[in-house]
């Protein structure tokens, strides 16, 4: 029995993968193949190399080193099985362990040297305020109060990947995928997402500043999702002086909105304040769908801090507010959680690559929010934040 270096081992690992989400694998050995990769996932200390992967099988059947990681990178750069069958069988399994409320969808730029990895180019960051050269893609998060588990994904392709003959060939980059825009991007794996549970719809938490709010709510409202996006202090929105009577109908920055109607602040939880008015995207007539809610969330004394969000104006503030509050559950899971399961460790070059690794990624991902329940089966509906402790 291989020991790890945490000192758990293998079939410890092993044991902790959660059943059944491997079915749509056609072949047996692939379907072991996939255990064991989450299981060496969840195992391997440091970064989630193929090579520290491939590390904690043991040598099972005299298999050399060398031969295992072989093994590994074509089982997930070469080989055939099809990642979004064990992505929509993922959602239902995280649907039934958390009772989410939403999903949450935000970017990631992974800083990447050198061009060879697909993807890469120079993206702004805003949260860090300047460009970085890396990867770029879209995480979709089932989320509720106690939990967010990352389910579906979407990589980026910039236009020089995708009309570089030479790069697409080398990246194996499929003859359908073309360059899209960042808000065509995040609404793809939002849409995907939204229809890979049976059932009402669940909300799409947006959690990207920066897209275009007339184009992401267009795109939301057309497929009858309630869309709560978050947006920056810059972004310009009009007061509907019906609303709000004596407040002008002019177009005003987001932030200084929110500084100047004081007299809406009101004490939220944790001791912040919050604040909600209705407003609409300026250019956008009456009665045309660019009606919304501006929610925002503060700690107190702290105005600059705020989180800014347009919610869907059928949402009540309180709806708002509780949706929008999940995207900090999401942003821990993901500080907590995203070294200790690789979410960002890929390293090959291949689309195919990518995609699988980050699929079994977060099944390990939803591995280690089952061992955090409460008790076997038992969803967290409504109650505390389960604590996703490293190692």
């Amino acid at each position: 029995m291989h020991a790890t270096p945490l000192g758990r081992t293998f079939d410890d690992a092993l044991a902790g993968v959660p059943l059944g989400l491997f079915a749509s694998l056609p072949r047996s050995d692939q379907r072991l193949k996939a255990e064991e990769y989450v299981a060496g996932l969840l195992a391997a200390h440091g970064r989630k190399t193929l090579r520290n992967v491939a590390g904690q099988f043991g040598g099972f059947g005299g298999e050399s080193q060398g031969a295992r990681k072989q093994s590994v990178h074509h089982f997930i750069s070469g080989s055939s099985w099809e990642w979004e069958p064990v992505r929509r069988a993922l959602a239902v399994r995280a649907d039934e362990l958390l009772g989410p409320q939403a999903w949450v969808v935000r970017p990631t730029v992974v800083p990447k040297a050198g061009g060879h990895s697909v993807g890469v180019a120079e993206y702004f960051v805003p949260g860090l305020g300047r460009t970085v050269t890396g990867q770029q893609s879209f995480g979709a998060w089932l989320a509720s109060p106690a939990a967010g588990t990352p389910v579906h994904w979407q990589l980026v392709l910039p236009a020089e990947w995708v009309e570089d003959p030479v790069r697409r060939q080398r990246a194996h980059i499929p003859a359908a995928s073309r360059a899209l825009s960042l808000e065509e991007n995040a609404g793809d794996v939002a849409l995907r997402a939204v229809r890979s549970l049976p059932g009402a719809p669940l909300p799409v938490v947006l959690d990207a500043p920066g897209l275009d709010p007339v184009r992401m709510g267009r795109h939301f409202g057309r497929a009858g999702v309630r869309l709560v996006q978050r947006v920056g202090e810059r972004t310009r929105l009009r007061v509907d002086p019906q609303a709000l009577p004596g407040h002008g109908g002019l177009p005003l920055a987001a932030g200084r909105l929110v500084a100047s109607l004081r007299r809406l602040w009101r004490p939220g939880a944790r001791g912040s304040l919050t604040m909600a008015v209705p407003v609409a995207l300026p250019g956008q007539p009456d009665g045309s769908g660019g009606q919304r809610l501006l929610v925002a969330q503060w700690p107190e004394s702290d105005l600059p801090a705020a989180r800014l969000w347009l919610a869907d104006a059928r949402l009540s503030p309180a709806e708002a507010l509780r949706l929008a509050a999940l995207a900090e559950v999401v942003d821990r899971d993901d500080e907590l959680t995203a070294a200790r399961v690789g979410l960002r460790d890929f390293a090959g070059r291949t689309f195919q690559g990518w995609h699988r690794h980050i699929t079994l990624a977060s099944v390990a991902h939803l591995a280690r929010v089952r061992a955090a329940l409460p008790a076997p089966g038992a969803a967290p509906r409504g109650g505390g934040r389960l604590l996703l402790r490293a190692g």
